[in-house]
């Protein structure tokens, strides 16, 4: 029988979305997820909008082994933007690398993405080209933050603090070739997850009124 009630959101899932908070790295300490935490939490961002299916983002995580590369990356860009940098100043450069159990590099595919049989599976070069062409690059930029936030509540709702990292290092040459970024490719922020050493009181969030309007 049908009927006109409403079905309010589930209360686990206003729970979910309302207790994330973004966790500074320096308090995200080992533990961090396991191998088949990681396919669960990584895989949510499959479910992300993707107008015409172009994966218009990748992820490419920094094993422990790797990170002194990324850290050494972060303290040469500091000394380019600035050589007058204090030695203190490069060595918190680079250990921003070492900080979570987990980090990875989010990488948006932008607009022009050469068209290849991997990109479209299924398609014609010319309809996947014609595609490509009408996804700007603010739809593209959508699905990446979508991705992004899948992640992070997948993460969370397996117990575990994320916090999302940038600066101009990730628009550095020295990063573009260390994680071999193509010209369309543009680095968007690092994820780190991790066991939260210290909480902190979540912050004071907007109210509706504060980003809804009626159109009139």
């Amino acid at each position: 029988m049908e009927t006109d009630a409403e079905t309010d959101l589930p209360e686990f899932t206003k729970v979910l979305i309302h207790s994330r908070c973004n966790v500074s790295p320096r308090r995200l300490t080992e533990p961090g997820p396991s191998a088949s935490q990681l396919q669960d939490i990584l895989g949510a961002a499959a479910a992300a909008p993707d107008h015409g299916q172009l994966l218009p983002w990748r992820f490419v995580i920094v094993p422990a082994a790797q990170r002194a590369r990324l850290g050494e990356v972060f303290a040469l860009a500091l000394q380019d933007r600035d050589p007058n940098a204090s030695a203190a100043q490069v060595e918190a450069a680079r250990e921003k690398a070492q900080r979570a159990p987990f980090l990875m590099l989010v990488v948006a595919r932008l607009a022009q993405q050469p068209v290849t049989p991997d990109a479209a599976p299924g398609r014609g070069a010319q309809q996947a080209q014609a595609t490509q062409a009408e996804v700007n690059d603010a739809e593209r930029l959508v699905s990446v933050g979508c991705a992004i936030q899948n992640v992070l509540l997948s993460a969370h709702a397996a117990g575990f603090g994320t916090g999302l990292t940038s600066g101009q290092a990730l628009g550095s040459a020295r990063l573009r070739a260390l994680f071999d970024l193509r010209e369309n490719e543009q680095a968007v922020c690092c994820v780190n997850i991790g066991s939260v050493a210290k909480h902190k009181p979540s912050p004071l969030r907007p109210q509706l009124t504060d980003y809804v309007s009626q159109l009139s």
